[in-house]
C-alpha cells in the first residue's frame, strides 16, 4: 500500500546558514540597558509633571517632580555611559543631528532633558534665579515627554521581530510605564496629604501600561511567542501582576503610609521588568529563524509590501 504524501515528507524545519540566526541579536547588556530604559522614562515623565504641578500653583509636588526628573535622568546618564563603555562614544552621537535616526534625535533629547533638569533643581535647592529654574522646568516638560517614548521608537526601528512588529503598541508601554514610574516616585516622596496627583498618575499609567501589553501581545500572534514564554514571559507576567497591583493600590492608598509606600514600590518593580522582558524577548525573537522567516513568508502571500525599519 503506497505510503501518503505527508507520511514521507517530514515538516520542514525553520533553519538559517550554519546554525547562525537570521539577523544579528542585540548586544545590550543587562543590567545597563533595561535600568536606562526605565530611568530615562521615568525622568521624562517626571519632568512632565513638573511642568503641570508648576502651572497649577502645586510647589511641593512640583519640587518632588523636580528631583525625581533629575535623579532618574541623572543615573539613566551613567547607566548608558556604562553600556556605551566609554564616555566619548556618547560624545560622538552629539557631532551631528539627524532628524531620521532615533537614535541621533534621543542622544540630543536626552542632553536637553538632562542640562534642564539639572538647572530646574539648582535653582530649587539654591533659591538662585527662580524664574530661569521655572522656565526650565516648563520646557523640561516637553523634553521629558519625547524622553518618556524615544526609547520604544529606537526599538522600533531596528529588524528585531519581537520589536519592530510591535511598532503600534510598543510607544504606548513605555509611556504608560513611564507615567505610572514617575508617579510612584513623586507619591514616595511627597506629603502624602499633597500627592493625590502623583497617586492618580501612577493608578492611570499602571493601567495603560497593561493594557498596551495585553494588546501588543495578542496582536502579534506569533512573533509574539518570546513575550508570553521562557524568561521574558515570566518578566511580562510578572510585569503585569506588580503594575495591576501597585496601580489598585495606588487608588485606595489615601494617606496610608504603608499602602502608599507598597504601591510605589510595586509599580517599580513592574516597570522594571516589563524592560527586561521586552529586552529578552528582542533577543529571543533575533535569534530563532521562525520569527524572521514567517511574517515574511505571510507578507509575500498576502501581497503586502515588506516592514523595513527606518522607512
Amino acid at each position: 500500500m503506497p505510503r501518503r504524501r505527508d507520511e514521507m515528507v517530514p515538516d520542514a524545519e525553520f533553519r538559517s546558514y550554519y546554525g547562525q540566526p537570521v539577523i544579528k541579536q542585540p548586544i545590550w547588556h543587562e543590567p545597563h540597558m533595561p535600568t536606562y530604559l526605565y530611568l530615562g522614562g521615568m525622568s521624562g515623565a517626571a519632568s512632565a509633571m513638573a511642568a503641570a504641578a508648576r502651572l497649577t500653583g502645586r510647589d511641593r509636588l512640583e519640587l518632588a517632580a523636580r528631583m525625581a526628573a533629575f535623579a532618574g535622568g541623572t543615573a539613566g546618564a551613567a547607566f548608558l555611559v556604562a553600556e556605551l563603555g566609554r564616555p566619548m562614544r556618547f560624545l560622538n552621537m552629539m557631532r551631528v543631528f539627524k532628524p531620521s535616526s532615533p537614535m541621533s534625535v534621543g542622544s540630543w533629547t536626552l542632553a536637553a532633558q538632562g542640562g534642564l533638569t539639572s538647572v530646574a533643581v539648582g535653582s530649587a535647592v539654591t533659591g538662585v534665579l527662580p524664574a530661569v529654574g521655572d522656565a526650565a522646568t516648563l520646557a523640561s516638560g516637553l523634553s521629558g515627554v519625547a524622553m518618556a517614548t524615544y526609547t520604544a521608537v529606537l526599538l522600533a526601528d531596528t529588524a528585531v521581530p519581537a520589536w519592530h512588529e510591535a511598532l503600534r503598541e510598543l510607544p504606548f508601554l513605555f509611556a504608560g510605564s513611564a507615567l505610572a514610574s514617575a508617579g510612584a516616585a513623586v507619591m514616595l516622596t511627597t506629603p502624602r496629604a499633597q500627592a493625590g496627583p502623583a497617586r492618580a498618575a501612577a493608578a492611570a499609567g499602571a493601567m495603560a501600561e497593561v493594557v498596551a501589553g495585553g494588546l501588543m501581545e495578542r496582536r502579534l500572534g506569533l512573533v509574539g511567542e518570546p513575550y508570553r514564554q521562557g524568561r521574558a514571559g515570566r518578566l511580562m507576567r510578572a510585569s503585569r501582576v506588580l503594575t495591576l497591583g501597585g496601580g489598585l493600590l495606588a487608588t485606595v492608598a489615601g494617606r496610608s503610609r504603608a499602602l502608599t509606600a507598597l504601591s510605589g514600590l510595586a509599580i517599580t518593580a513592574g516597570a522594571l521588568c516589563t524592560r527586561f522582558g521586552v529586552l529578552e524577548a528582542g533577543r529571543v525573537s533575533a535569534k530563532d529563524p521562525r520569527y524572521t522567516v514567517v511574517p515574511q513568508r505571510e507578507r509575500v502571500d498576502a501581497g503586502r509590501p515588506a516592514s523595513v525599519p527606518g522607512r
